[in-house]
């Protein structure tokens, strides 16, 4: 494998260690023998662990932002909405680890600030804004729309780790953001 690959392997793996463990309990030991590497070549593509989580979380953001633009593709208003809901339904039954991943980022950066370190936010604020512009756009620009998805959207993560089944009453609300336009 190419360093290149090596490192792509190395950010699916450490998505996954990071989903289940959580920033401070993952170890890059676990994330290297997921990968089927030595700990210190992990080392060589990556300066450091928060530097493989910070990479965990840019690409959940981006696949995030994909799936919502080609969802969003050729369709406008409501029909865009409705298809980004459904999309992220998808995504969320889809790949638990990709959202079990996105809670771990906004629980690392708040324990990283309470203790001061507000640098470590940085990325992720900058993966929360390009996602929220995404969403607004594919929205026609409209911040309150953009804003409603985006919170039932942390709605909808929010009950999936905490294990509410899809047919819970707790998701009516984010079904009803997501029924087919009629």
């Amino acid at each position: 494998m190419s360093a290149d690959e090596r490192r792509e392997s190395v950010i699916r793996a450490a998505i996954t260690e990071f989903a289940r463990g959580g920033y401070s309990a993952t170890s890059t030991e676990a994330i290297a023998k997921r990968v089927g590497v030595s700990q210190p070549y992990l080392f060589r593509l990556f300066p450091n662990k928060e530097a493989m989580f910070l990479a965990a979380s840019e690409r959940c953001f981006a696949e995030t932002r994909k799936v919502f633009a080609e969802a969003a593709e050729g369709l406008e208003g409501e029909e865009a909405l409705h298809s980004m809901a459904r999309a992220y339904q998808r995504l969320i039954a889809d790949d638990p680890d990709k959202l079990l991943m996105q809670m771990q980022v906004y629980a690392a950066v708040a324990a990283a600030e309470a203790a001061g370190d507000r640098g470590f936010g940085e990325s992720v604020r900058a993966g929360w804004v390009d996602l929220f512009d995404s969403v607004n756009l594919a929205l026609g620009a409209d911040v309150d729309e953009a804003t409603t998805f985006l919170a039932y959207g942390m709605l909808a993560n929010t009950l999936t780790a905490l294990g509410f089944p899809a047919g819970h009453r707790m998701w009516s609300g984010f079904y009803a953001s997501a029924r087919p336009v009629t």
